[in-house]
């Protein structure tokens, strides 16, 4: 027998026929083996695929469709394929069930019989076994097996997609499967690089849908089949879970999670940023953290230091922002992927957290939060000052707090004693005063850190000056106030004996500073400083300075280490 197949999914009943009231009508039909579930039955004009044995009343088989090693396929009523009673005995089957045809030799090969085969006036029966069934008006059925709640976006023609599936015969026999292989099929959608019924049955999926596909033969694989696992006339089965899909025109999707109430200043193309991520591909699997490192990643932006997609989503951001960016591929790692962390064609997702940024060029920022009534004094370059501080990251996070000292530290200005923003921050103040003071790393502690400051750290000081002793330039430990006295060495000479002892000296120089006349280098010892004064000036190191000596000194071109 020449016959065609289609795809049929069957109704479970059982059914026994036997027709008695007519000796024209008295074909059996045992149904001996029904699936659990029969979406479909056969129906005239269906198409069928099914195999059989044929066999005689004393059981000699005469053909069989398992022995041809291809099943029968051929449309179901018009009764030219094959015999009647054959036709009309799969009339309600479900695919994958089984009957036994018993046909009367009036609905089979009659008083002729059929060759040296069949002898004439014969009763045959056949044992049939349903593999396929369709029908010419069927489409592609679809069937959502399970669907995430939140859908922004559906499958469209002309998109790249990312899939996972197994693909059966109705029987169940699986003839190809993506999981099996570890890796998804990625391929456009109605672009013609799949048969017609999958570009059909993939539209209107998203990421994360799970959706079972009915495809018949005409939309699948027609007469020809597929190599050696689909059969020709095969209906096909796939259960389909949608990974990734995107289009080319696509460009980054940014949701803004939270925004700070204060946003002074926001990123642009040139800014050196901190911050932390999270990225996923779209099924929620995570292929890299910054968490995880405990660390910020930290680069330039606008710059090409990062994959395009982040390069624009952090563009314009405000320091504490949070933001969800969903990146297409051809804006992140493209065709190639990240071998053994993100497939090839993948949609990332990255949750972004900003840290902090700040530009090469930018400067120490203050804000003053208190200023007193009553500011006649203000800091300088080499003013002894005491002050409280807290250090933070733009985060909030505490790093320093004066307040866990005994006493407050004191520093000398521009001696280089502490970080060259903190030193910036402190200078103009009152006492008195409070400030915020924002020091960008290139004035703190900069890509190295320090201590608990992580690399490139934008820090954030509260300040408070409590105390100021104005200072003298550098190289200087005592300087006047106004004019010196004129002449300088019969001042000096207390009991006029024409030279200066060290106790006449520090008589001296006392007297200078008690009527504000002169200022010696603040947070120093007097003896050491007063003593180092007097070396400075006694050249013969006997003791005593002359007023020749004192001339000498100051006559040095450049003078070195004159204070007076």
């Amino acid at each position: 027998m020449d016959l065609r197949y289609v795809l049929v999914i069957a109704v479970i009943s059982l059914i026994y026929v036997k027709c008695e009231s007519s000796p024209l009508d008295d074909l059996v039909i045992d149904r001996y083996s029904i699936p659990t579930l029969c979406p479909r039955e056969v129906q005239t004009g269906d198409f069928v695929r099914y195999h059989f044995n044929g066999t005689l009343p004393d059981g000699k088989k005469f053909e069989s469709s398992h022995d041809k090693g291809k099943p029968f396929v051929g449309q179901v009523g018009l009764g030219s394929a094959v015999i009647t009673g054959l036709d009309r005995g799969v009339l309600g089957m479900c695919v994958n069930e089984r009957r036994k045809l018993t046909i009367p030799p009036h609905l089979a090969y009659g008083v002729l019989g059929a060759g040296t085969v069949i002898p004439p006036d014969t009763t045959l029966a056949f044992d049939v076994v349903l593999l396929d069934v369709w029908n010419m008006d069927d489409k592609v059925q679809t069937r959502t097996l399970s669907k995430p709640q939140d859908c922004k976006r559906k499958v469209i023609a002309t998109d790249f997609i990312r899939y996972h599936y197994n693909g059966t015969l109705m029987n169940g026999t699986l003839f190809d499967s993506s999981h099996s292989r570890a890796r998804t099929y990625d391929t456009y959608v109605g672009e013609g690089y799949l048969i017609k019924g999958m570009d059909i049955g993939l539209l209107g999926m998203c990421v994360g849908e799970r959706r079972s596909i009915l495809i018949p033969p005409f939309l699948g694989y027609e007469d020809k089949g597929y190599g050696s696992v689909i059969p020709p006339h095969a209906s096909l089965v796939f259960d389909v879970l949608l990974v990734d899909h995107f289009h080319a025109n696509d460009t980054i999707e940014v949701e803004v999670l939270y925004t700070p109430e204060s946003c002074t200043r926001k990123s642009v193309s040139g800014d050196y940023i901190r911050y932390h991520y999270n990225g996923t591909l779209q099924d929620g699997t995570l292929f890299d953290s910054s968490y995880q490192r405990n660390s910020t990643y930290n680069t330039y932006i606008g710059m090409g230091f990062v994959i395009l997609g982040i390069d624009k989503a952090l563009q314009g951001v405000c320091i504490g922002d949070k933001r969800r960016v969903k990146i297409p591929p051809h804006m992140a790692y493209g065709e190639s992927g990240v071998e053994g962390m993100i497939p090839g064609s993948a949609v990332l997702i990255f949750n972004i957290h900003v840290i902090d940024f700040h530009n090469p060029n930018d400067t120490v920022a203050i804000k003053v939060t208190h200023k007193p009534n009553i500011c006649n004094l203000t800091t300088a370059s080499n003013d002894l000052i005491q002050y409280r501080y807290n250090c933070s990251l733009l985060d909030g996070t505490l790093l320093y707090t004066s307040d866990n000292f005994d006493l407050p530290p004191r520093t000398t200005l521009g001696a280089g004693k502490i970080i060259e923003g903190l030193d910036t921050g402190l200078l103009g103040m009152c006492v008195g005063e409070k400030r915020d003071v924002l020091v960008p790393p290139h004035l703190g502690h900069g890509e190295n850190g320090a201590a608990e400051v992580p690399s490139s750290a934008v820090l954030m000081f509260e300040l408070e000056l409590l105390e100021v002793q104005k200072g003298v330039p550098d190289g200087y430990l005592f300087v006047w106030l106004g004019d010196s006295p004129d002449p300088l060495f019969p001042a000096m000479d207390l009991n006029k004996d024409q030279e200066v002892p060290l106790e006449e000296f520090t008589t001296f120089i006392e007297s200078q500073i008690a009527d504000g006349k002169g200022r010696m280098r603040p947070g120093m010892d007097k003896d050491v400083v007063i003593k180092d004064m007097f070396t400075n000036q006694d050249r013969n190191n006997n003791g005593k300075i002359t007023a020749e000596e004192l001339k000498l000194k100051s006559d040095e071109d450049p003078p070195k280490h004159e204070e007076l």
